[in-house]
């Protein structure tokens, strides 16, 4: 063991305090992602002055580690100056910070080499158990203070950019639904002399399906007449691996995109099997099971070869779908198409939706003059998205760099 390692229960001290005052205080929970959320549970009824209170810049963890998979629920509050957490969590903090800096602390727990220590150390029978006293015997490196504090800006730094590219992508998304529905909610698209067409006396007629009246050469289509749709390919569980050709699954969707670290793989020979589940930068796929159906992601530069597992479905948009994602993307979004697939398929745990009922599902269809010019629109606002989405995974895959670096920091001043 180097000889900055130090155990950390020399630094931390367990937090004791209850709801004594029955305070009106936030209730939170922990997520796999180490943050803190918002609970859900239902306190009715509940004597809430067994809740425990945890203040800003102090820890909590569940001890229970075999209901989480590889993760340990852990993180640092920040979020108010107190709140109430459950007795099923225990609350710490670092004892001088002077010594310990509690956000490099935290870094330390987002490694992944802490979750398998502490899957490694859990024990008990009816279910494994991170006790307080394995916490306190967690070695880690503690250089200097200052040093610390360098690392921390420096990891923060990376955070921020990466914050900063995902409230771009958010602007973009907005800015186009503004279009979307100028155009094809509000019909106030231009028309031939660039004018708004409604606004401007554009012929508008009534349609019985929608219950109000639409411009005259819209009408009333599938999902499945601007893209066919097909569901994965069935990967069996003894072909995935840690590295090789990626692999999207429902749990890599978020934020309307592929989160690269979700992703799973199989070997290279596997790609011949499934080499009509592929998809490109640009293609769109969708959740068609879960609580999460109907959540779609946009593909961004992965590999060459990106797979696609079973119950993810895969939008057809041709060759080069950067030219044909826009309006598809953005009809997919809209709250009528997403109400229509929760309205098939159920927004519950056990929600199903098949890949010919997606394809079945109604929208309003303008004309392919329309949507031509939409997508030019929206090419640059799409292609954008990607490049931050690949910038994202450059500064992720530094900041876990930087987190595993974090083993050999040398006890040294800056």
């Amino acid at each position: 063991m180097k000889s900055n390692y130090k155990p950390l229960g020399k630094y931390i001290q367990p937090v004791v305090g209850r709801n004594n005052d029955l305070g009106d205080l936030p209730l939170v929970g922990l997520s796999i992602q180490k943050k803190f959320i918002p609970s859900i549970a239902n306190t009715i009824g509940t004597d809430m002055s067994t809740y425990r209170i945890i203040e800003r810049n102090q820890f909590a963890y569940g001890p229970v580690t075999s209901r989480n998979g590889d993760k340990i629920t852990i993180a640092l509050f920040n979020d108010f100056d107190k709140a109430l957490i459950s007795q099923a969590y225990i609350p710490f903090e670092v004892k001088d910070h002077r010594e310990l800096d509690p956000e490099y602390l935290m870094m330390w727990f987002r490694r992944p080499e802490f979750d398998r220590y502490a899957r490694f150390k859990s024990h008990g029978s009816a279910r494994e158990i991170f006790d307080w006293e394995e916490m306190c015997n967690v070695m880690l490196p503690v250089p200097h203070i200052d040093k610390q504090r360098e690392i921390v800006k420096e990891y923060n730094t990376i955070q921020n950019r990466i914050a900063l590219n995902q409230q771009l992508i958010q602007k973009l998304e907005e800015t186009a639904q503004v279009i979307y529905k100028q155009w094809f909610v509000e019909f106030e698209f231009p028309d031939e002399s660039g004018k708004p067409y409604k606004s401007n006396g554009g012929e508008m007629i009534w349609n019985e399906e929608l219950g109000k009246e639409i411009p005259k050469d819209f009408q009333i289509a599938s999902i499945g007449k601007y893209s066919k749709v097909k569901s994965g390919f069935a990967f069996k569980s003894e072909w995935w691996q840690s590295s090789g050709i990626p692999v999207i699954k429902i749990g890599s969707i978020n934020n309307n995109t592929i989160d690269a670290y979700s992703l799973d793989f199989v070997s290279n020979d596997k790609v011949e099997k499934a080499k009509n589940y592929i998809v490109q930068e640009g293609d769109i796929v969708i959740a068609m099971t879960g609580a999460t159906i109907g959540k779609i992601g946009l593909v961004p530069e992965l590999n060459d070869t990106i797979l696609v597992n079973q119950r993810v479905g895969m939008f057809d948009l041709g060759r080069k779908p950067i030219e044909r994602a826009a309006f598809l993307y953005f009809n997919l979004l809209h709250d009528f198409v997403q109400n229509e697939i929760k309205s098939v398929g159920g927004d519950s745990a056990q929600a199903n939706i098949s890949y010919s009922q997606i394809q079945e599902i109604q929208m309003l269809y303008p004309t392919s003059d329309l949507i031509q010019k939409f997508n030019r629109i929206g090419k640059p606002i799409i292609e954008t998205i990607l490049r931050k989405i690949k910038g994202n995974q450059k500064l992720t895959e530094l900041k876990e760099l930087l987190l595993s670096k974090l083993a050999t920091v040398e006890n040294l001043r800056v």
